[in-house]
């Protein structure tokens, strides 16, 4: 079954990890079986894929890939204006280190 295997690194909201949660507890004593957050993480995805067409998949794809565009370009402007706050270290004339004001 997992022939071919890729490790990735998934980063989740708190609310979502803990649905997830509940559903392996719901899946393990329904089933009978141990199901982990990873097998039903798998099963989620599986699943999402094979509805291509939904509307409401693509409208919460969207919804995340602007989430990902307003974090990443909040990110760069806060490093743009720290380059320019004047705390860069600068070397005085006995090569002592000393904050720049």
């Amino acid at each position: 079954m997992f022939e071919d295997r890729t490790r990735t690194l998934l980063v989740l909201p708190q609310g979502v990890l803990d649905d997830v949660r509940v559903l392996a507890g719901k899946a393990t004593t329904t089933l009978k079986l141990p199901v982990s957050v990873q097998i039903v993480l798998r099963a989620l995805l599986e699943e999402g894929l094979k509805r291509e067409g939904d509307r409401g998949l693509l409208a919460n794809i969207e919804d995340q890939a602007q989430a990902v565009r307003r974090v990443r370009s909040l990110g760069g402007r806060r490093r743009r204006q720290n380059a320019g706050s004047g705390s860069a270290l600068r070397l005085d004339g006995s090569g002592t280190r000393r904050r720049r004001t």
